[in-house]
């Protein structure tokens, strides 16, 4: 049984904040939307962009994307 706000199929998309990297910014440790894919930076990061596309998308879980996290 799957949940639709998971699916491991979807690609990631990127090595490292889509939105960092497209405004030139930087991020502590990245984190792994479970329903889309998308790349954002963590909460200790100064844009949170983890945070900014589970509020703007409405998907609610995210996980690490870092080598060694869990």
């Amino acid at each position: 049984m799957t949940t639709p706000e998971i699916d491991p199929t979807v690609p990631p998309s990127g090595t490292g904040c889509l939105d960092c990297e497209g405004t030139g910014g930087w991020w502590f440790h990245l984190r792994r939307c479970t329903s889309c894919g998308h790349i954002g930076c963590c909460d200790d990061s100064l844009s949170r962009h983890a945070s900014k596309h589970a509020t703007e998308s409405g998907h609610p879980i995210i996980r690490s994307f870092e080598p060694g996290e869990d």
